[in-house]
């Protein structure tokens, strides 16, 4: 039997065969008496080299310091401080190459759950009240896009005082939150009572304002906004330009997703078709990659994700690739992509792939995939979903004097240490900057945005 405190405490999870017929949540969350267990193998290390790990810069030890005392509520507070999202953060950052990477704990053994406690912390205390809206300090600021960088920055702007406006550019809040991440990883009413503690502060959301569009930036200056932050995201899919994609079966992620996360196109009633596909195949494989792989799985699909190079190199989360194996999804790994086939009324059939074999290391750091002649063979398959990345929708940019964007679109910063862009009073952060990353990563720009804003704006005066 293993020693405890080399391993982390289980948590319950929904069996296989209860998942692929549901789109309820897998992992169910700590019991308060297995929190207090995975709580206690905590070190409590003086120099906390997790929290160094974590881009809000949550106090770890701290806060789990309180679980095992039993003070759920003092380790809210000590969370809450840090993040204003904890309760999505516990169910969705890749915390294995974060905080728990960190963790001294797991130099011998597995690091501390430091995201199952978060969760567990965020979830026994969902119902508390919410803070109390601070006094006005008459400044206005825009936010445009409702994603965790925006949702972050809109939060830490209400707490300081500030009349905050969030525009955004779809019929709900939350950006990836609600059109990207599926309901089996991230349940919409977590989401929804993380927005309601926004709205206390004081936080106006605007939906279908399509900034860019309904409005430009300069307007938002105009309307007396004194600073605007762009948390637009990156919702511009990518193909890879092979053969056949414009056939019919053929889906970007993104629009594969939305469909079904954001419109609930796997409900029998919903007035958002998607297509049912026997057969499905993903390409990609990041976490984007397997979240479209397990949702294709959930509405009757048998699903075979493809991808170029080995298990190894596999970016997802190691928990999202255990879960989609458990649930039947096919890797077929070292296979590289070549046209997309399709019958005499224009829809797919197959997919025609290369085996590949790595070769030194690219730009990346990654080995290179080199095709092996003569190995083409086909997948059939009536679906392909194509999840390998996105970039910035370019409508702001376009729009806006004085932005400037990078070959990939992304927002250049002129100050990468404030998220300042190349237009005065205009801060930006997330995937707007950096393209497709993790949500802890843009909620940690969306705060230091924030900081960088209302020293702008505090500077005027």
């Amino acid at each position: 039997m293993a020693n405890k405190s080399l391993v982390k405490t289980p948590i319950p999870e929904l069996l296989p065969d209860e998942r692929i017929a549901s789109f309820s949540e897998v992992a169910l969350g700590y019991t308060p008496e297995q929190a207090k267990e995975e709580a206690d193998r905590c070190l409590s290390c003086k120099k906390s080299p997790c929290v160094a790990g974590c881009p809000v810069g949550v106090q770890i030890p701290e806060f789990i310091t309180k679980i095992q005392e039993g003070d759920i509520e003092g380790a809210a507070d000590i969370l809450k401080s840090k993040n204003l999202l904890p309760a999505i953060c516990g169910r969705v950052c890749p915390q294995e190459t974060q905080c728990e990477a960190l963790c001294l704990r797991g130099k011998k053994g597995e690091p501390v759950g430091v995201g199952r406690l978060e969760r567990f912390v965020a979830d026994q205390t969902l119902d508390a009240p919410p803070p109390a809206k601070p006094p006005a300090n008459g400044h206005k600021v825009a936010i445009v896009g409702s994603g965790p960088s925006g949702l972050t920055c809109a939060g830490e702007l209400a707490s300081k005082g500030y009349e905050v406006t969030i525009f955004e550019a779809l019929h709900k809040a939350g950006g990836v939150l609600v059109y990207g991440i599926p309901e089996f990883r991230l349940p919409k009413s977590i989401v929804a009572r993380e927005l309601k503690t926004l709205e206390h502060l004081g936080v106006v959301i605007k939906t279908n304002s399509i900034v860019g569009r309904t409005l430009t930036v300069d307007e938002l200056f105009a309307q007396g906004f004194e600073a605007v932050f762009i948390g637009s995201g990156a919702g511009l899919p990518s193909f890879l330009g092979i053969p056949g994609e414009a056939f019919n079966g053929v889906y970007s992620a993104n629009e594969y997703l939305t469909r079904i996360n954001l419109m609930k196109a796997y409900e029998k009633d919903s007035r958002t078709p998607v297509q049912r596909a026997k057969k499905v195949c993903v390409v990609g494989g990041g976490n984007v990659a397997m979240d479209a792989a397990r949702c294709a799985r959930r509405i009757g699909a048998e699903v075979t994700i493809v991808y170029r190079r080995t298990e190894k190199e596999l970016p997802a989360r190691l928990e999202e690739i255990h879960h989609a194996k458990e649930e039947g999804i096919v890797f077929k790994l070292l296979t590289n992509p070549l046209r997309i086939d399709a019958d005499e009324n224009g829809w797919v059939r197959n997919l025609r792939c290369q085996e590949m074999k790595l070769g030194e290391p690219d730009a990346s750091g990654r080995a290179r995939p080199i095709p092996v002649e003569g190995s083409e063979f086909d997948i059939e398959t009536e679906c392909v979903v194509m999840a390998i990345g996105n970039s910035p929708n370019p409508l702001i940019s376009q729009t806006t004097r004085g932005l400037e964007v990078n070959r990939r679109g992304c927002l250049v910063l002129a100050d990468e240490d404030k998220m300042l862009t190349t237009r005065a009073g205009v801060y930006a952060g997330g995937d707007a900057v950096t393209g497709a990353a993790t949500v802890i990563l843009a909620m940690g720009a969306g705060k230091t945005a924030a900081c960088s804003i209302d020293e702008y704006i505090q500077g005027k005066q």
